[in-house]
């Protein structure tokens, strides 16, 4: 049996990292940020043929910019916004963990605790007899050896059965062990299923009541619930759509109540409530003290407490945990029938990023990643008085816009960025990193900055008669200007 619990400073949160001061978002480069998500999430919405999108960008206490893209029903062709709401699905993971966590803030339970304490009806057949005891830490980490599922294929179309609570409970009997407790990493709905048992059980409160009345009634998530609510389902619910089919299309979904698995994969919500969800994670690390959750849980919650012996499988308390470059970030991403969402948040720089779409097979984490990518070095460098802007021509504007690449590639987007004319090719996964910004020469030509700051090729903008730009030319081709 193989056991690594690890907490290591370079996977923590509480690195020596500082918060940014406030930046000031009205400052030219995080209007350029703004400028250049919404640029990039219009253009992946339709290359992607995402039925809707909605997204949004918090920082410390505010969401700082939300949009959303698309419908969230094609055939009614209501529009998605930054109050649709989705499946969140496996998030629903943080807000049962979240809840836990106050009963072990509170005292009732124990994270060495054998889950046998608290459920005892749980039956489920240990075939290791060396295996330790199943514990709330296990189930948090992900590390308790129970298989994935719960014994029913609520994965499985068209209808999705996902099982009420006593039919999970009584199919446990007839499911076994995966590993040995304490010995691999294994994602488990299942599991966490059986953590939102144990916080009701010693709450004494159903589990939609428990996560009502401690979490979402005080940050005022009035748009968040256990559940997906079917009366608003084609209005303010998103309808949810397929993955893309061979033939180009995303088929309408049903919808689907998660039932005895809601703990692990039923909630639902919004990109402004997620945003409080984020800000209340914000704003209790950095004053300390207790709103929902002790300070020093909630950092608890944030760090590795499993890695796997080959340094894979690295979890938190309930909070996925990963670093990507030298950045650490925590969160959850989630997956049903018909939905995609993402929650990503950096503490040292109090960002978080929200991504929600009403499709299956939509790869969220490049999304995330890219909104953060974006904003961050923005809004670090607007809340830095000493890193002054670069000098704005507005004069710049005109060029600004959408030219066609087809039929060799998709768009190539126009911006300002750093103070200088830049272009980004659209559809991309990486929106930063492609941009190419050009110093101004002459009247409407320009000269690529190459990366050793030698001007490289030129582009020079053609204009009609009345001064608007109509096409630009590269290596004596044009690209026209769509919009």
């Amino acid at each position: 049996m193989r056991r690594i619990f690890v907490i290591l400073s370079i996977l923590c949160m509480c690195g020596s990292h500082k918060s940014f001061a406030q930046p000031p978002l009205k400052d030219p480069r995080v209007a350029s940020a703004f400028e250049l998500l919404d640029l990039w999430l219009d253009a992946q919405y339709d290359y992607e043929q995402i039925p809707g999108i909605s997204a949004g960008v918090v920082y410390d206490q505010e969401l700082i910019w939300s949009k959303g893209y698309g419908f969230s029903d094609l055939n009614l062709k209501n529009n998605a916004t930054p109050q649709t709401i989705y499946s969140i699905c496996s998030i629903s993971k943080l807000f049962t963990s979240v809840a836990l966590m106050q009963l072990y803030d509170e005292g009732k339970v124990r994270l060495d605790d054998p889950i046998t304490k608290h459920i005892p009806w749980f039956d489920l057949e240990q075939q290791f007899p060396e295996s330790p005891p199943i514990t709330i830490q296990g189930l948090l980490t992900h590390s308790s050896g129970l298989p994935r599922e719960a014994g029913f294929p609520y994965w499985s179309g068209p209808d999705f059965p996902f099982p009420e609570r006593k039919a999970m409970i009584d199919k446990l009997s007839d499911q076994k062990m995966l590993y040995p407790a304490e010995t691999y990493y294994q994602y488990s709905n299942l599991g966490l299923s059986l953590l939102g048992e144990i916080a009701a059980e010693v709450a004494g409160k159903s589990f939609d009541k428990l996560i009502h009345r401690c979490i979402l009634d005080p940050l005022g998530m009035s748009d968040t619930r256990t559940k997906l609510p079917e009366k608003l389902h084609k209005g303010q619910l998103a309808t949810g759509y397929s993955a893309m089919t061979r033939e180009g299309v995303r088929n309408e979904l049903p919808l689907f109540q998660a039932r005895g698995i809601a703990p692990a994969a039923g909630f639902s919500s919004t990109v402004e409530d997620l945003a409080r969800f984020a800000s209340w994670q914000f704003r209790l690390l950095e004053k300390g003290g207790q709103e929902i959750l002790q300070a020093n849980t909630l950092k608890k919650m944030h760090r590795v407490h499993w890695v796997d012996e080959d340094w894979s499988g690295k979890r938190g308390l309930g909070f996925s945990v990963w670093r990507d470059h030298d950045k650490t970030f925590v969160g959850h991403g989630g997956s049903c029938p018909g939905y995609r969402t993402q929650l990503q948040l950096h503490t040292p720089s109090k960002i978080a990023v929200i991504f929600m779409a009403n499709a299956s097979g939509v790869s969220t984490g490049i999304y995330t990643n890219g909104m953060f990518d974006i904003v961050y070095d923005a809004l670090k460098a607007a809340a830095d008085e000493k890193e002054q802007p670069e000098p704005y021509d507005t004069r710049l504007n005109k060029y600004k816009g959408i030219y066609s690449s087809a039929p060799w590639g998709g768009e190539t987007a126009v911006i300002v960025w750093e103070g200088q004319l830049a272009m980004v090719g659209f559809p991309t996964e990486s929106p930063k990193d492609r941009i190419m910004k050009y110093k101004h020469v002459e009247g409407d030509m320009f000269r690529r900055i190459r990366s050793d700051g030698e001007l490289g090729e030129s582009v020079v903008f053609e204009v009609d008669e009345n001064g608007d730009v109509v096409r630009m030319w590269r290596n004596n081709n044009y690209s026209p200007k769509v919009r």
